[in-house]
Parts: structure tokens; C-alpha cells; sequence
């Protein structure tokens, strides 16, 4: 139990590594104003017409780093400092966003699996490590080999989760290599605007890839304690 202690440890604080860069990078591109002029909001909207895209609206929401775009109500969802702003970084997140509404609208594949395991996901996430608890201690306390059963379908959860991770990365990186596309395309920016979007969208994918490999790691672990302990026995 101290190794995994130690194995989330070591996640948490890469983790928090990168978020504090990826928010210091935006914090810096936020003030490289954009020559055009144009707020996010106009940004994003622009795009999604460009892209012949007329049912997505584009709303403000609240907080840091919140936006997102929801395939259910066909919305991209910009946080109010993106929405309002006029400068790299509220550049690089809409176009962003709407790089996710294009994938929608052409029937990525990958964004299409993606939402099919979301509800999967809901339930996995929640379930798979009481499971596997659970199952490790009922079987060392009274030696069943159910308690094993019941901590591999925890395993099963928990790479059910994982795999969503890893599914995650090639849906952001295509909305960025979408947004970035479109951004130079249309000579959206000046050379310094779009270096600051691009190096904004780098540090954001890498929250991913981070979480992705945590999951990983962890899922490792468990796997090991498991089939580990039953080879024990």
C-alpha cells in the first residue's frame, strides 16, 4: 500500500507540474494581443462558419479553464476570460473547442467512441477501486477465491477507464491540429500570435498524455496486487 501511496505521489506532483506550466504559458499568451482585434467568442464563431457549422451556438461559462464543447446540446462553451478576450491564448482555446465541433459535425471516429464510453466511464471510474479493494479483503481475510473474481472485474473497470484516457489523446490532438490548421489557413494571426496558440495547445495536450500514463501506472499497480496476491496463496 506505501508503493502506491508513493505511485500517486509521484503522479500528483507531475501533474500539478504541468497544470502550473500550462497555466503560467497562458497566463503569457494572454498578453499577446491579437492584432485582428476579434474576442474568442468571434473567433470560434467565425470558425464553426467557415466550417459550414450553423447549429452549434457558442455561450460563455464561468470559471478558469472550464471551456468545452458538449455534443449533447451542440454548444461550445467558452470560459469568460477566453469568451471576452482578444489575445493568443482565448485564440488558441476557442478555435480549439471548435476543432472538437468539426470532429462532430464530419463523424470522427475517435470522438465518436470516445462519447460511447463516456456513460461506461461514469459508472467504471466510481466502481472499479472499492472492487478491488473489496476483493482483496475478502480474500485475505477469509481466503475465497470470489474475493479474486470480484477484484478482477474491478481491474476490468479500471482499464475500461484507462483505455478512455489514452482514447482521449488523438481526440484533443486532432482539435488542436484542427484549430491550428484553420488559425494559419486563414491567416488568423500574426507570426508571434499563432508560435504563443500553438505553444498554449502543446501544454494543454500534456495534461492529458499526464493523466493518461497515471491511469496507466495505477492500473498496473492494482493488476500486480491482484494476480500477485493470488499466486501467493
Amino acid at each position: 500500500m506505501i508503493g502506491y501511496y508513493i505511485l500517486i505521489g509521484a503522479i500528483a506532483l507531475v501533474s500539478w507540474l504541468v497544470s502550473s506550466k500550462l497555466k503560467s504559458k497562458f497566463d503569457e499568451y494572454s498578453h499577446v494581443h491579437l492584432r485582428n482585434g476579434l474576442s474568442g467568442a468571434e473567433i470560434a464563431q467565425q470558425m464553426l462558419n467557415d466550417h459550414g457549422i450553423y447549429d452549434v451556438r457558442v455561450i460563455s461559462t464561468p470559471g478558469q479553464l472550464t471551456d468545452h464543447y458538449n455534443p449533447t446540446d451542440k454548444t461550445v462553451n467558452l470560459s469568460e476570460s477566453v469568451y471576452n478576450q482578444r489575445n493568443a491564448s482565448a485564440a488558441a482555446v476557442s478555435a480549439h473547442e471548435c476543432g472538437h465541433a468539426v470532429q462532430h459535425a464530419t463523424a470522427y471516429n475517435m470522438l465518436q467512441l470516445r462519447s460511447q464510453l463516456v456513460p461506461i466511464v461514469n459508472v467504471s471510474s466510481t466502481l472499479s477501486q472499492w472492487l478491488i479493494f473489496g476483493g482483496l479483503i475478502l480474500g485475505a481475510a477469509s481466503g475465497f477465491v470470489f474475493g479474486f473474481y470480484i477484484a478482477v472485474i474491478g481491474l476490468v473497470l479500471m482499464a475500461i477507464a484507462t483505455a478512455f484516457g489514452f482514447i482521449t489523446l488523438p481526440v484533443e490532438y486532432d482539435a488542436s491540429n484542427r484549430a491550428l490548421a484553420w488559425l494559419k489557413n486563414k491567416n488568423m494571426l500574426s507570426q508571434q500570435e499563432y508560435a504563443g496558440a500553438e505553444d498554449a495547445l502543446k501544454w494543454a495536450a500534456r495534461t492529458y498524455v499526464v493523466a493518461a500514463i497515471g491511469a496507466l501506472a495505477s492500473l498496473l499497480y492494482w493488476a500486480l496486487q491482484v494476480f500477485g496476491g493470488s499466486r501467493e496463496e
